[in-house]
C-alpha cells in the first residue's frame, strides 16, 4: 500500500512507516526483546538499555517466566511469550529478534498478532530463509510495521542517545556515538561503529546510524534510508557501506551529500555466498557496478583516493574505510561546510606494540609504538612485564605440541626440525633443541658441554651408589638410570631454580635481548641482598673445584654470557648452582625474550641439564668415577673441551672418540630422538606430567616424568638394537673381518647373504609345517615401508646418502643391503624389502665398537647395553620435548581406559 499517512514517495508502493531519522530510534520507544536470555542478547541488552536510560520494558524466553536480566538501571522482567508480559502491564512499540533463524518468522508473528501498538522490528539473526523473509515481509506490510534487518546490529541515535537491538557502538557507545551532523547506513554491523569512530578523526560526530543488515532480503534498505535521510533536519550528509548482491543502491536520490564506500570487487570472482549472505556475486550486482551507479549519481569520474581525490558537491565514491572520513570533508568543503568539533586523533597508523624479531625494516614500516589510552596501556604494560611465551592449555592425550610423524615417510620432526636434519647437527646443539626450540648456537653449544660435563662425574654421590646397585642388581641400562634420576627431586635442583628464577625476574626489564651480549650494562639493575646471597657459595662449598673448573672452561673457549659476568661480579665466588642457572639461562634468554619459549621452561632448563648429565653419568660403571677424573679424563680436560658426543662416547666405551668415531654417534643419537606421544617411551614420559596435573607445574616433578619414559622402554622398545648387533656377530663372528669401514675386506658378502637367505627359506618352510612362526629378521622389514617391489626407509635411505657423500664404508649396512635382495632372489620374501633404521643404527653401532670387541675389551653383553643406551641417549632428547611441552600445553587430564574397551583374555 501507498505511505499515505507519513507522506511516503509516490513511487513507494509499500509502507514505510519511518518519515525520519530522527524517529528510527527515538527515548520514547520501549522494548520487548524475545530470546532476551540467549547468549548474544544476554551480552548485549544490558548495555543497550542503560545507554538508553531504561527502554526495555521486558523479554520473552519460554520456560523461564519469573526470571529476569539484570542491568546497572534495574532488572529486565522476563514471560514465558509477548502475551503475558503485555498482560502484565507492560507496553512497547518496538519489538526486537534474537531467535535462531527457523523460529524468526512465528517471533515476528507474535509481536504483530499480539500488539496492535507495534512499530518497529529490529531482527538481528542471520540467514533467515528467504520464504520466511517473504512471510515476514508480508505480515509488516500488512500490518504497518517497519522492519529493519535481518542480520544486523539494529540502530543507533547519537542525539537521542538510543540503540535498540545489537552492539552498535560496543561495549562503551558513548565514546563512539558522538552527535553530530552524519547519518550512517551500513551493510556491515561492525563497519558501522568503525565508520562513526574515523569519522570523529575529521570531527564529524553522527546522527542516526543504521546496521541494515546483509541477508538475501533487506527490509529497510538504501531506499528507505534515503527517504528518512531526505526528511531528517540533523542531518547535513551520509556515509553508506555498500556490498555486492542485490539492486537496493541503483537509482537513489539522496538530496544531500553522501560518501558511499563500495567493498567486495573479488567476491564477483566467486560462485557462491561468502561472508554475509546476500554478499552473492551475481549480473549487474558487482562490486564494480555499484561504484558505478554511485559514480553516476555523483558526477564523478572515478574513485577517491588520498592521492587522488575526486569529488563533487554530492559525493565520493571510496572503496577503503579508513578514506571515508577525508573524502566526507573534501565534499563538504566544496559547499562551504565545516566539521562537528575538532578533530580527535588521527587514522596515522599508531602502534601500541611492536615486535620486529630483529628484522632490519625500512623506515616506513619501522613504526615506533605510541602510548596506548586507558586502560589498554595498562594492560599492554603488564604484557610488556611478561617473558616468555604463554601457551594455551589443551587436552594433550596421544598429543604433541613438539614432535609430529609424517604419515607417508614415517620421519619425526622436533619443533620443525627433521630428525634426519638433526642428525646432522652437533650433538650439543639437540641436547638444547627440545627446550629452546631452536637449534643451539656455538657459544650455547659451549655452554651446554660445560653445564653437563659438570653433572656427569658423580663421585661421592648417592646417585652413583643408586645406579651402582641397580646395575648390580642385573637390571638393564633404563633401569640404572631411572635409579639415578629418582634421586635428582625437586630438593636437590631447588637453589638451581630460585638462581634461574631471580636471574629472570631481575633481566626481564632490562632491555636485554642477547644473552651473549658482553657490552650490556648490568649495573643499573638493582639487587636485594638475600638475593645477591642466593648465588654465593656457603662454607659446605668451598673445596668444591667444580664452580671455578667451570669458569676457566668457559675462558678457554671463548664462552658469552651475560648472566654468568653477573653473578661474577657479585662479592664473593658464585656456586656451581648458580653458574648452572647463569648458564642455562644464557642458553634460554633468546628464545624466551622472542616468545618461542614461556618461562616456566627456561626457569626448569637447569633441572634439564643436571638430569642430562646424571643420565650420561649413571651409563658408567661407579669404579671409573674418581675424584677429579673420570675414565682417567681430568676434569679440566673434560670441561674445557669435550663435547657432549665425547662424554656419551665414552659412556659407551670407556674412551675419548675420534672426529670419525664420534660423527656416527652422533648421527645415531639425532635419529632416535623421535619420541613423539604414540611411541610407549613418551607415553610414560606424558603420563607422569598428567599423573601430578600440568597445570600445577609446581607439584610436576621433571625427574619422575624423565623415570617415566625410562620404565617405558625395555629390550623390545629401546634394547633391540642389539638383536641387529647380535644378527651381526652371529653372520661375521668367524669372517675374519678386522676393519668394517674397509671396503677392500676381501668378504663376498652377496655369497654370504645367500647362503643365509637359502637357510632362511628353508627354516621358514619348516616352522610352517610344524605350525609355527619365524621369528622376524631383526633391522629389515618395517610394517609401513612395504608393498612395492623394492621398499626403502628414508631413514636407511638418508644415512646411505651422507656415507656416499663422505666417502665412508660400512661393511655391515652393505651386508643388510645385500641381504634384502638375496632374500627375495631366493624366494624367502615376496618382494625387496626395507633396510630399516634400527640395522642402520645396528650396523653403525657395531663398526664403531668392532676393533675393541674383538679384543677383547668389550663383551657381548657390552655390546647389548651400548646399543640400550645409545637408544636411551636419543630418547631422552625426545622425552625432554615431550615433557616440557605437556608442561606448558597439557590440561588435567584422566588417562584411564573406558571401562566398555576393557576385556578379560581367556
Amino acid at each position: 500500500m501507498h505511505n499515505q499517512a507519513n507522506g511516503a514517495s509516490s513511487s513507494s508502493h509499500y509502507y514505510l512507516g519511518i518519515h525520519s531519522l530522527a524517529d528510527l530510534a527515538t527515548r520514547g520507544d520501549r522494548v520487548c526483546v524475545l530470546n532476551i536470555l540467549g547468549g548474544e542478547s544476554r551480552q548485549v541488552t544490558p548495555t543497550s538499555h542503560v545507554f538508553s536510560g531504561g527502554n526495555v520494558v521486558f523479554g520473552t524466553s519460554p520456560g523461564r517466566s519469573g526470571q529476569s536480566l539484570k542491568t546497572a538501571m534495574g532488572d529486565i522482567p522476563v514471560f514465558n511469550n509477548v502475551r503475558e508480559g503485555l498482560d502484565a502491564g507492560h507496553a512497547f512499540n518496538t519489538g526486537v529478534v534474537y531467535l535462531p533463524p527457523s523460529g524468526v518468522r512465528d517471533g515476528v508473528a507474535e509481536l504483530i498478532r499480539v500488539n496492535p501498538e507495534l512499530k518497529k522490528i529490529v531482527i538481528i539473526t542471520e540467514k533467515i530463509a528467504v520464504h520466511d523473509a517473504r512471510e515476514i515481509r508480508a505480515m509488516a506490510q500488512q500490518r504497518g510495521v517497519d522492519i529493519i534487518g535481518g542480520n544486523c546490529l539494529g540502530v543507533a541515535d547519537s542525539w537521542s542517545r538510543t540503540r535498540i537491538g545489537g552492539a552498535l557502538g560496543g561495549d562503551h557507545p558513548e565514546e563512539s556515538l558522538l552527535q553530530g551532523t552524519v547519518a550512517i547506513f551500513s551493510n556491515s554491523g561492525g563497519f558501522t561503529s568503525t565508520i562513526a569512530q574515523y569519522l570523529s578523526t575529521e570531527g564529524w560526530g553522527t546522527t542516526t546510524l543504521v546496521s541494515s543488515g546483509k541477508d538475501v532480503y533487506i527490509h529497510y534498505a538504501a531506499r528507505d534510508f534515503a527517504h528518512a535521510f531526505r526528511n531528517d533536519g540533523r542531518s547535513r550528509a551520509a556515509v553508506l557501506y555498500v556490498e555486492p548482491g542485490g539492486y537496493y543502491e541503483q537509482d537513489l536520490d539522496f538530496g544531500k551529500p553522501v560518501v558511499a564506500c563500495v567493498v567486495g570487487r573479488w567476491k564477483s570472482k566467486l560462485s557462491r555466498a561468502v561472508g554475509h549472505a546476500g554478499a552473492m556475486a551475481g549480473s549487474g550486482d558487482r562490486a564494480e557496478d555499484k561504484e558505478r551507479w554511485f559514480m553516476e549519481a555523483f558526477g564523478v569520474d572515478g574513485l577517491y583516493t588520498p592521492e587522488n581525490p575526486i569529488v563533487s558537491r554530492k559525493g565520493a565514491v571510496v572503496t577503503n574505510i579508513a578514506h571515508i572520513p577525508a573524502a566526507l570533508t573534501a565534499v563538504m568543503k566544496l559547499s562551504g561546510a565545516k566539521p562537528d568539533f575538532a578533530p580527535r586523533g588521527s587514522l596515522v597508523l599508531k602502534p601500541w606494540m611492536a615486535n620486529d624479531q630483529g628484522i632490519a625494516l625500512p623506515a616506513a614500516l619501522a613504526l615506533e609504538p605510541v602510548a596506548a589510552p586507558e586502560p589498554y596501556a595498562a594492560q599492554i604494560a603488564e604484557l610488556a612485564a611478561q617473558v616468555g611465551a604463554v601457551i594455551a592449555r589443551q587436552n594433550m592425550k596421544d598429543r604433541s605440541g613438539a614432535s609430529v610423524m609424517d604419515s607417508k615417510t614415517q620421519v619425526t620432526s622436533v619443533h620443525g626440525k627433521s630428525v634426519l636434519e638433526l642428525a646432522l647437527e652437533p650433538l650439543q646443539a639437540n641436547f638444547a633443541l627440545p627446550l629452546v626450540h631452536e637449534v643451539a648456537g656455538p657459544n650455547d653449544r659451549a655452554l651446554l658441554d660445560i653445564a653437563v660435563a659438570a653433572e656427569v662425574n658423580l663421585v661421592g654421590d648417592p646417585i652413583l651408589v643408586a645406579a651402582d646397585a641397580a646395575r648390580d642388581a642385573g637390571n638393564s641400562p633404563n633401569t640404572v638410570m631411572a635409579a639415578a634420576v629418582a634421586i635428582v627431586g625437586p630438593r636437590r635442583v631447588n637453589r638451581t631454580l630460585a638462581c634461574s628464577r631471580a636471574l629472570i625476574e631481575l633481566f626481564a626489564g632490562s632491555g636485554l635481548k642477547d644473552g651473549h651480549d658482553e657490552r650490556f650494562d648490568f649495573r643499573h639493575l638493582p639487587i636485594d641482598p638475600a638475593v645477591r646471597e642466593l648465588f654465593m657459595a656457603g662454607p659446605e662449598e668451598a673445596d668444591d673445584p667444580r664452580p671455578a673448573a667451570m669458569l676457566e672452561a668457559v675462558r678457554q673457549r671463548g664462552a658469552k654470557s651475560v648472566f654468568l659476568r653477573f653473578v661474577q661480579a657479585l662479592d664473593g665466588p658464585p656456586s656451581r648452582d648458580a653458574l648452572l642457572a647463569a648458564i642455562a639461562t644464557t642458553i634460554a634468554w633468546g628464545p624466551l625474550v622472542r616468545k618461542r619459549i614461556s618461562r616456566l621452561t627456561a626457569e626448569t632448563l637447569p633441572w634439564y641439564l643436571r638430569l642430562y648429565g646424571v643420565m650420561v653419568g649413571a651409563s658408567i660403571p661407579g669404579e671409573r668415577h674418581q675424584a677429579g677424573s673420570l675414565c682417567g679424563i681430568s676434569r679440566e680436560e673434560r670441561f674445557g673441551h669435550w663435547t657432549m658426543a665425547d662424554l656419551c662416547f665414552l659412556a659407551i666405551t670407556g674412551k675419548k672418540p675420534s672426529a670419525d668415531e664420534s660423527r656416527p654417534l652422533q648421527m645415531l643419537i639425532g635419529l632416535l630422538i623421535s619420541n613423539g606421544p604414540g611411541s610407549i617411551s613418551a607415553q610414560g614420559a606424558k603420563g607422569a606430567v598428567a599423573a601430578d596435573g600440568p597445570q600445577t607445574p609446581g607439584r610436576v616433578q621433571i625427574n619422575k616424568a624423565m623415570a617415566g619414559f625410562l620404565t617405558h622402554t625395555g629390550y623390545s622398545h629401546g634394547g633391540n638394537g642389539f638383536e641387529g648387533m647380535a644378527f651381526l656377530l652371529e653372520q661375521f663372528r668367524s669372517s675374519g673381518l678386522t676393519d668394517p669401514t674397509d671396503p677392500s675386506h676381501g668378504l663376498d658378502l652377496k655369497a654370504m647373504a645367500t647362503a643365509f637367505a637359502r637357510t632362511y627359506k628353508a627354516d621358514k618352510r619348516a616352522a610352517k609345517e610344524l605350525g609355527s612362526e619365524m621369528r622376524a629378521l631383526p633391522g629389515v622389514h618395517h610394517p609401513v615401508f612395504k608393498g612395492k617391489p623394492v621398499n626403502h626407509d628414508p631413514r636407511e635411505r638418508f644415512i646411505a646418502c651422507y656415507m656416499a657423500q663422505q666417502g665412508a664404508y660400512n661393511v655391515f649396512h652393505a651386508y643388510y643391503l645385500e641381504l634384502v635382495q638375496a632374500l627375495y632372489a631366493n624366494g624367502a620374501t615376496p618382494y625387496v624389502f626395507c633396510v630399516n633404521v634400527d640395522a642402520v643404527i645396528a650396523a653403525l653401532l657395531l663398526a664403531l665398537l668392532w676393533k675393541d670387541y674383538k679384543a677383547g675389551a668389550l663383551t657381548e653383553r657390552d655390546l647389548e647395553a651400548a646399543a640400550f643406551t645409545v637408544f636411551l641417549y636419543g630418547r631422552m632428547i625426545g622425552a625432554a620435548a615431550e615433557i616440557d611441552d605437556h608442561l606448558n600445553r597439557g590440561r588435567n587430564m584422566d588417562t584411564r581406559t573406558p571401562e566398555a574397551s576393557c576385556s578379560f583374555v581367556m
